[in-house]
């Protein structure tokens, strides 16, 4: 972990111009921190089978955060969830502007895939790589799940209907970065899709956590914005608190039983992340 921060902070945007902060706001979110939770998954993988390619996975690791936090810097936007809160800081168009806030997203986008095709790796695992996070960053994932959420606020969804709204926003970038991983280090195409099934169900149990925390915690505890989604299709809204805690349970112990399934080099080098996530509702 630190590391990989010592990358990010190498690697920060450089924009300079005479523009007075957009360079500034450029690197704002990245510099706030967050759980770094995608980035660590792909990381853990490759540490797994191949140490050595570490550094090289750096590049990829800190893709997936930059496009994560793009997609946190416009979901705050005013035109979606408005919030105050990210991280701990001040959201980017309340610092700065809305525009800032909206080009700084886009900037970001872009860069991250720039990032990959620096990356010190053989071409075609590049592209791999690409078309990975681009297919499930982009408008077959989370993109589309953000559009679904945002068109369906105040209309109910069905359970089915939740859940596809979550693989697609939330769950799809957690199971690219676990397949990402995978790819780097040319793990079977098998393993690669239980792999990135594995990581489908985690991301979906994320997302109900962060629906609990929205919940139960205040914003000091939580980091950003609480008591938020009111009008959003959460799993606390549809199911109640209880409901929404037992749906966690049930793919909580889902996910540990899949992960036992795992061979011995991978639940050790995932085992400290995945225990520090996969109860962590329960806290």
């Amino acid at each position: 972990m630190i590391q990989f921060e010592k990358f990010l902070e190498k690697n920060l945007i450089k924009n300079p111009s005479f523009h007075p902060y957009f360079q500034k706001a450029t690197n704002e979110m990245l510099l706030a921190g967050g759980k770094r939770f995608r980035p660590m998954l792909l990381l853990k993988v490759v540490e797994s089978y191949n140490p050595l390619m570490l550094e090289s996975a750096y590049y990829p690791a800190l893709a997936l955060e930059i496009l994560h936090t793009y997609s946190l810097i416009h979901d705050d936007l005013p035109s979606m969830d408005d919030a105050n809160l990210r991280r701990g800081h001040p959201t980017l168009h309340k610092t700065f502007d809305e525009v800032t806030a909206i080009l700084v997203g886009d900037g970001l986008n872009t860069y991250a895939f720039e990032l990959i095709s620096d990356a010190p790796l053989h071409n075609d695992v590049k592209v791999a790589l690409i078309k990975e996070l681009s297919h499930n960053g982009g408008l077959n994932g989370m993109v589309l799940g953000q559009a679904i959420d945002c068109f369906f606020e105040n209309k109910p969804l069905s359970l089915d209907e939740l859940k596809f709204l979550h693989i697609h926003k939330t769950a799809k970038l957690i199971a690219a970065s676990l397949k990402m991983g995978a790819i780097i280090v040319n793990l079977d195409t098998n393993l690669q899709e239980k792999l990135y099934n594995f990581g489908i169900d985690l991301g979906l149990l994320f997302q109900i956590q962060d629906d609990i925390i929205d919940e139960t915690l205040t914003p000091d505890e939580a980091g950003k914005d609480t008591h938020n989604d009111n009008d959003k299709n959460s799993f606390v809204n549809l199911l109640g608190l209880d409901g929404a805690i037992n749906e966690a349970d049930t793919l909580a112990d889902k996910l540990k039983k899949e992960f036992n399934s795992f061979d011995t080099k991978l639940q050790n080098g995932l085992k400290d992340l995945i225990n520090k996530y996969l109860y962590r509702h329960q806290k």
